[in-house]
Order: structure tokens, then C-alpha cells, then sequence
């Protein structure tokens, strides 16, 4: 009897063979497992970079700190863009239709390149004036104009890494870009330990030794992080266009050109997505200037929950990737009681897994605190966020797994106009009335009610079957030829 693997699994949706609801579950976690260890690493390893920039001062951190908001907005619409083609070779794959899957790699692969050049030069344009524009003093100004325009001039390579790593995924190998980008994380603390601080002497277990360095400060860490962006996205360009066994495109003939169908179709996608992404980048920076006036150590509290609550995230966005896959390829099959099947598997999965984290966060808040900050005023008022945030992450697990489920059918229009409404009318309007009069506790009471309603617009959302009805494959579409 051949042994049940991922890629059985896979070939029988693309071949219409029944799978069971064990089968469904054992697929989902062989999915998911990866993308959640590399969350896992990507989070750790994220604490440690930051603490390497804290380390030289308030300055540094203040400086990087003041232009993150822009470098999350670029990343929004590069992954958006790569998830707008990555969507259609999920459907060309579940279709069994592999020359159709890597003629869309080909498309996207040049118009992710040109997006990104175009980018990193409008970045690198702005990078100047761009932290007097975000109203940063005029002492980290220098420092953050350069974090960011080094950060732009990496765009390309980023753009790349990340619209390679869709691809796989969607072809359904998850580990591969789980592990690339956990060694990119490992890359990136190396590099900066090597590049932020200067030559120096440190004593190990009484023997002296001298550590090489740059002493290139913040400039440092935006230099170590573009290097390991760039070594990743090498390697996971390679795996992808040479050695994947449905996707690798050197060994045949075929245009770069997008056609206006495929086109259309990725920007269908991508539109609605990055319509999202200043929706939730611009809400992100007004809650900002509604937890400022509130005082450095409701600031502090705010900022080290917000990165304790992290933790809780990483099981729903493993979740949320292979949703994206599953329901990609089996709408891609014609099998939409599948793909349903697939939503509420990984949905479950998603909440219970996020709950559990939920209630350890409830119980654990503040020992978790307690390794952020030593300053007893932040750690008492963090913990009782965090407590409240428990309530909140069974409504966001859903709205993030349902997310995944939704793009991996092309609906993006419909979640990006609940993700509005929930985030600016339910979050910034309840902050605006409850932060004044009970503080950081009435923001997070706001945050833990919307991420909860959010969660019931992408429930209801899910539970119909509208979500599933954008064919993006039928048998005379005309991506083969150019107009």
C-alpha cells in the first residue's frame, strides 16, 4: 500500500478523488506546520535584531521606528502583487493544467520585477524628506532617512523573495520556504551583529577575544537585512525556476510579456488587496497618534503587548497560507464542496490552536512582560492589555484563516471593503470615544471588539457561496498569446 504524503493528497484533489476528513486534516497540518515553525523563528529572531538596535540607544531605535510603517506599506504591496498571480497558478495547478501554471510564473515574473525597480525608485526619491513628513525630530531624521533608502534599494529582491515563495506555496511545497526564510531570519542577526557595532573586545568564559565589526549603526541594520533578503531570494528563485518539478521554466520556451487577460486577472486580485493595505496601514498609524498623548509608559505598554501578542498570530497565518493553497487548487479542480471543506478545516484548526495561545497569554501576562520591560508601571498595565486581547484572538483567528480561504478563490474586493468598515468605523471609532476616558485599556477594549466583529464578517462571508464564484481558469481564456 503506497504511503499517504502531501503530494498524494494533492494529486487527489487535482484528480477528483474523494478525501476524508481525516485526509483533510492530516493535508492542512502537513501544510500549515512549516509556515507556523517558520512564523515561530521569524518572531524570535525578530526580538533579537531589535534588541541588537535598542541596544545603541533610543535615538537608533526611534530613528527605524519612525519610518517602519512606510517599509510595512511597500511590503503590503509587494505581497499583493505576488499573490495576484500566485492565486491563478493555484487554480491552473488544481486544473491540472501546468504549461497554463508556468506561463503565468513567466507573466508575473516580469511584471513583479518591473513593479519593483519602479518602487524602489519612488523610495529612494522620498527617502529624504520622508521622516520630516512623519514629524520625526530632527536628531533621528538623518539616521532614519538612511534606514529607509538602503531598505529601498533591496525592494527588487525582496519582490522577488516574496512573489518565489508564493509560488511554491501555491504549488503546495510549504517547507522549502518555511526554511529559506527561517535561514534568511538567521542571516539577518548575523549580518547585523557584524555590520551595526564596531570592532570589539568581549570576554567569554575568562578568555578575551576580538569580534570584527562595521560600527555602521542604524545603517547596519538596514544593510543586514537587505543582504539576507537578497541571499534568500537567490536561493528560492532557483529552487523555483530550476528545480520545482510543476513550476521550473529554464528547460522550456515561452513570453514575459503579460498578456491583458492575465492581467486583468492578477489585478482583480491585487486591486482590492492593496486597497487593504493602506486601509490597515493608515489605521495603524491614527492609533497611534490616539495612544501618544497617553504618556511614555501607556506607549511602552502599548508597543511591548502588541509584540507579546505576536505569539498568538503564528498558528492562524500558517493556517491562513495553506487555506490559500487548499481552496486555490481545489476551486481550481471544479470541486467547490472541497474547497468549503477546506475553509472550515483550517478555520477550526486556526481558532483552536490561536484559543489555546489565548488562554496560556491570560494565565502567563505577566511573566511575558516581564521579559520585555522591568519597569513595573508598563508591565502591570501591558498584562492587563494582554488579558483583555484573550478575548480578541478567536475573532481574529477567523478573520485571518478565512482571509487566506477568500484569496485563494480571488475574492478580495468583499473582504478588503469588511476590513474598512470593521477597522475604521468599529476599532478608530470606539478608540476615539473610549481611550480619553478609560486610557490604553479603553484602546484595547476597542482593538478586542473589532478584531471579534471582524471575525464575524469573514464567518458569515465564508458560510455562503459567493466567496467561491471568481473562475479564474476556463478552457478559452487567452493568456497562451499576447494582443
Amino acid at each position: 500500500m503506497m504511503p499517504v504524503t502531501k503530494d498524494s493528497l494533492l494529486n487527489d484533489i487535482r484528480c477528483g478523488a474523494p478525501l476524508s476528513l481525516e485526509q483533510r486534516v492530516r493535508l492542512t497540518l502537513l501544510l500549515s506546520g512549516p509556515a507556523i515553525l517558520a512564523q515561530l523563528a521569524s518572531v524570535l529572531l525578530q526580538f533579537i535584531d531589535a534588541s541588537m538596535v535598542g541596544s545603541l540607544g533610543a535615538g537608533p531605535s526611534a530613528s527605524i521606528g519612525l519610518v517602519s510603517t512606510s517599509t510595512w506599506l511597500c511590503n503590503g504591496f509587494c505581497i499583493a502583487l505576488a499573490q495576484g498571480f500566485s492565486v491563478q497558478v493555484a487554480h491552473r495547478i488544481g486544473a491540472g493544467d501546468m504549461t497554463g501554471a508556468r506561463q503565468v510564473l513567466r507573466q508575473g515574473l516580469g511584471v513583479v520585477t518591473l513593479f519593483s525597480v519602479c518602487l524602489s525608485l519612488i523610495a529612494v526619491g522620498i527617502s529624504g524628506p520622508l521622516p520630516h513628513w512623519l514629524g520625526g525630530e530632527e536628531a533621528i531624521r538623518a539616521d532614519g532617512s538612511a534606514y529607509f533608502r538602503i531598505y529601498a534599494l533591496f525592494l527588487p529582491m525582496m519582490q522577488l523573495g516574496f512573489f518565489a515563495s508564493t509560488m511554491l506555496q501555491c504549488s503546495g511545497e510549504m517547507k522549502l520556504p518555511s526554511l529559506l526564510n527561517i535561514g534568511m531570519c538567521v542571516l539577518d542577526v548575523i549580518f547585523n551583529f557584524l555590520l551595526i557595532f564596531p570592532t570589539r573586545e568581549v570576554s567569554v568564559l575568562g578568555a578575551s577575544m576580538t569580534l570584527p565589526g562595521a560600527g555602521m549603526g542604524v545603517r547596519g541594520a538596514a544593510l543586514g537585512t537587505g543582504l539576507a533578503e537578497a541571499v534568500m531570494a537567490c536561493l528560492i528563485l532557483y529552487f523555483l525556476l530550476v528545480r520545482n518539478k510543476d513550476l521550473a521554466i529554464v528547460h522550456e520556451s515561452g513570453s514575459f510579456r503579460p498578456t491583458r487577460e492575465c492581467l486583468r486577472r492578477a489585478f482583480g486580485i491585487t486591486g482590492p488587496m492593496w486597497l487593504q493595505n493602506l486601509v490597515m496601514r493608515g489605521a495603524y498609524v491614527m492609533s497611534t497618534l490616539i495612544v501618544a498623548p497617553l504618556g511614555a509608559v501607556s506607549i511602552a505598554a502599548n508597543s511591548f503587548a502588541i509584540i507579546a501578542e505576536s505569539f498568538c498570530y503564528m498558528p492562524g497565518y500558517g493556517m491562513g497560507d495553506a487555506a490559500t493553497t487548499l481552496v486555490g487548487q481545489s476551486l481550481g479542480a471544479r470541486r467547490k464542496d472541497l474547497a468549503r471543506g477546506f475553509a472550515r478545516v483550517t478555520l477550526a484548526l486556526g481558532v483552536g490552536m490561536m484559543v489555546a495561545l489565548a488562554i496560556a497569554m491570560f494565565f502567563l501576562a505577566e511573566p511575558i512582560m516581564r521579559l520585555l520591560s522591568v519597569d513595573p508601571d508598563v508591565v502591570a498595565l501591558g498584562a492587563r492589555c494582554l488579558r483583555l486581547e484573550a478575548f480578541a484572538e478567536a475573532g481574529y483567528a477567523t478573520a485571518i484563516v478565512a482571509n487566506g480561504a477568500c484569496v485563494g478563490a480571488g475574492d478580495t474586493k468583499v473582504p478588503a471593503a469588511m476590513n474598512l468598515i470593521s477597522v475604521w468605523i468599529v476599532r478608530i471609532g470606539l478608540a476615539l470615544v473610549l481611550t480619553p476616558r478609560l486610557g490604553l485599556i479603553g484602546y484595547w477594549i476597542a482593538m478586542c471588539i473589532e478584531l471579534n466583529v471582524r471575525g464575524a464578517f469573514y464567518l458569515i462571508r465564508v458560510s455562503g457561496q459567493r466567496w467561491m464564484g471568481h473562475n479564474l481558469v476556463n478552457n478559452t481564456d487567452s493568456i497562451y498569446e499576447n494582443d
